[in-house]
C-alpha cells in the first residue's frame, strides 16, 4: 500500500506540473496557488530537489514592488475559473495576479530544503530567495497589522486560506453586498455544491474583492476601505513560525544585518498572540477588528501554537484539553472546526473537514514540543484518510470520505514529505 501511494503522489506532482509550477489540481484550481506551492515544493523535494526549489523560485516570480506575494499568480488565462484576471484588475508584470496574499509558509519550506542538503548550490539558491522572503515579511508587518498589536490581519477570507471558516460569518454578516457585479461561479461546476461555500457567502467575497479593486490594491487604501479587517491566529502563528526560521537562515547564511529586522517581527508577534487568546473560548481564536467581536468557537488553528513556538502551559493545557475533547468527537483528527460548534459541517470546505497540510503543521508543532502521543495520532489519521479516500484536497472527520477536488497536489505532497511510511520515524 505504502509503495503504490507514493508512486500515485508522485504522478500527481508530476501531472500537475505545467512547467515550473504545479497547479492544485486540474480544472478546479488551474492556476499557480501561494501556500499550496510551498507545501508541493516539500513534496518535490523528497525526489527532486531542483525542481523544488524551482516551484519557490517561480512563486516569487509574481511578488509585488512593495514585498506581496499574491495568493494567485494567472499565468494564462482560464476561462474554467472564476474569479479570474479580469476580475482582479491588477497590474503586475509580466502576468496579472490576485490583490492580497496568503499564509506565509515559504520561509518555512526554505528552511527545510536548505537544511535537508545544506551544499553550496542549495546555499545560493537560498540565497537568492532570503531578499524575496525578508520583504514578503516586512509587507506582512506594514501592512497587516493595522493596530500595531502585533496580530495579523486579513482583508478577505480567502487571503486566510480558510475561506469559509464559521468565525467569518459575523464579520462577513456586516459586508453590504447591495453593489455587486452579476457574476458566474466557476466551482460548483468541478465540485459538488455541498462541498462549497454559500451563494450568500460568494456574494460577500465579491463585495469584498471589489472594494479592493475600488482603490486600485492599494495597500494602505485596501485596509482603510476593506468591509472585512479580521485578525487572524493561523497566518499569526504561522508568520512567527516563519520569522523564527527566516531567522535561523539569515544566521546560516550570513545575512547579520537582517538579524535584528526579523526579531523585531518575532518580538510583536509573541506580543500580538496574545490579544488573540478567547478567554472564553479558552483558546486562541479570530478577532472582528471592525466590531471587536472575537470567534465563538475553536478552529484548528488554535492547535498551530505550538508550531509558532508558543509554549506557555497556561495555553498549552486548555489546547491539549480541546484536542482530547474533539478526538472523542471524530474519527480522523484534526477537522478544521470545532464539531461541538452550530457552524460545524463536516463535508463543507473549511467549516469541519480535515486537511492534510494543516495537520501537517499541527503535528510538527506538537512534536517539537514533545507531544508525540498527539501527534502521531495526527499522522496516522491523516495516512488512514489518504488510505481510505486517496489524494483528496480535503476530507470528512467523521467518515473519512474524500472531498473537494481529486488528485490534489499539496496532499501528495504532503504524503511524500511526512505522512508516508517511509518518513514515520521522523513523523512530522
Amino acid at each position: 500500500m505504502g509503495a503504490s501511494l507514493k508512486r500515485a503522489a508522485h504522478d500527481i506532482l508530476i501531472g500537475n506540473d505545467l512547467g515550473g509550477y504545479t497547479v492544485p489540481t486540474k480544472g478546479l484550481y488551474p492556476y499557480q496557488w501561494n501556500w499550496d506551492s510551498v507545501f508541493v515544493a516539500l513534496g518535490f523535494a523528497t525526489f527532486d530537489l531542483d525542481r523544488a526549489w524551482r516551484e519557490l523560485e517561480t512563486l516569487f516570480e509574481g511578488q509585488w514592488t512593495d514585498g506581496m506575494v499574491p495568493h494567485i499568480l494567472f499565468r494564462k488565462n482560464d476561462p474554467g475559473y472564476f474569479p479570474g484576471p479580469s476580475v482582479w484588475q491588477t497590474s503586475h508584470e509580466p502576468f496579472p495576479t490576485s490583490g492580497h496574499s496568503q499564509p506565509p509558509v515559504a520561509a518555512i519550506a526554505v528552511r527545510d530544503m536548505f537544511e535537508k542538503a545544506p551544499a553550496d548550490e542549495n546555499a545560493e539558491r537560498a540565497k537568492g530567495l532570503f531578499p524575496k522572503l525578508m520583504a514578503f515579511h516586512r509587507w506582512w508587518a506594514t501592512y497587516r497589522d493595522p493596530s500595531g498589536e502585533g496580530s495579523v490581519a486579513i482583508i478577505h477570507p480567502w487571503e486566510s486560506g480558510r475561506d469559509n471558516l464559521p468565525d467569518w460569518d459575523e464579520p462577513l454578516s456586516l459586508v453590504d453586498v447591495s453593489r455587486i457585479d452579476a457574476y458566474e461561479r466557476k466551482d460548483t461546476t468541478h465540485v459538488d455544491a455541498s462541498m462549497r461555500p454559500l451563494k450568500q457567502d460568494y456574494d460577500r467575497y465579491m463585495a469584498i474583492l471589489q472594494s479592493g479593486r475600488a482603490v486600485g490594491w492599494d495597500p494602505h487604501k485596501v485596509v482603510e476601505n476593506s468591509p472585512f479587517l479580521v485578525a487572524d491566529p493561523a497566518i499569526t502563528m504561522i508568520l512567527l513560525r516563519a520569522n523564527r526560521d527566516l531567522l535561523a537562515l539569515a544566521e546560516r547564511l550570513g545575512f547579520q544585518r537582517e538579524r535584528v529586522e526579523i526579531q523585531g517581527w518575532i518580538a510583536q508577534l509573541e506580543r500580538g498572540v496574545a490579544s488573540l487568546w478567547n478567554e472564553t473560548v479558552q483558546a486562541y481564536t479570530t478577532k472582528n477588528l471592525r466590531s471587536g467581536v472575537f470567534g465563538a468557537g475553536v478552529s484548528s488553528a488554535a492547535f498551530l501554537a505550538p508550531f509558532a513556538g508558543i509554549s506557555d502551559p497556561k495555553v498549552l493545557d486548555p489546547m491539549r484539553n480541546h484536542f482530547d475533547r474533539i478526538a472523542g468527537k471524530v474519527t480522523y483528527m484534526v477537522p478544521s472546526y470545532d464539531p461541538d460548534y452550530e457552524g460545524f459541517e463536516h463535508m463543507r470546505y473549511w467549516r469541519g473537514p480535515v486537511w492534510a497540510v494543516v495537520n501537517y503543521m499541527i503535528a510538527r508543532g506538537l512534536r517539537e514540543q514533545g507531544d508525540t502521543l498527539r501527534a502521531e495520532r495526527v499522522r496516522q489519521d491523516t495516512a488512514n484518510l489518504v488510505a481510505k479516500s486517496g489524494f483528496a484536497e480535503y476530507f470528512s472527520p467523521i467518515d473519512g470520505t474524500g472531498a473537494g477536488g481529486r488528485s490534489f497536489s499539496w496532499t501528495a505532497a504532503v504524503w511524500l514529505a511526512w505522512v508516508s511510511p517511509t518518513h514515520a520515524v521522523e513523523a512530522a
